[in-house]
């Protein structure tokens, strides 16, 4: 099952997290680039670069621990550009860590993130793009 995505990239929609109330928790999300393509990793070489971001909205029962954890990206020579490139592609996970506060009500819930990207191909690069992540949750 996937998340919202497009020709370039796709979020798989996470696993669902089962948490207790003060302990904290990891989701993984299987992301894939299209053949032919790539996105800018989390730390672009070049400060004009849109970086892959990910980023939750409040409401939920969760509370972000902290920064997504990226892979290792690739560094990539590509035509429109002098210096290799740090750059994702094909298949790989990212990992955001939650908290769930001692207080937090017990009961399902849905955190929803932005993974905001820019995917090129070897020649151009096209308009940064938003995908939607939403991760099932369940607070014990």
């Amino acid at each position: 099952m996937w998340a919202q995505g497009n020709q370039y990239l796709t979020a798989a929609v996470p696993q669902k997290l089962v948490a207790k109330r003060g302990a904290s928790v990891e989701a993984k999300i299987a992301v894939s680039i299209q053949p032919g393509f790539h996105v800018n990793s989390n730390k672009p070489s070049a400060d004009y670069l849109i970086p892959l971001s990910l980023k939750w909205e409040g409401g939920g029962a969760l509370e972000p621990d902290g920064p997504p954890i990226f892979p290792k990206p690739q560094m990539e020579k590509y035509e429109f550009s002098e210096e290799p490139l740090s750059v994702f592609t094909g298949n790989f996970d990212l990992a955001a860590k939650f908290k769930v506060p001692a207080g937090a009500s017990q009961g399902p819930g849905i955190m929803l993130g932005k993974l905001r990207y820019q995917a090129c191909n070897s020649n151009s690069c096209f308009p940064p793009k938003t995908a939607e992540v939403r991760l099932s949750y369940q607070v014990q």
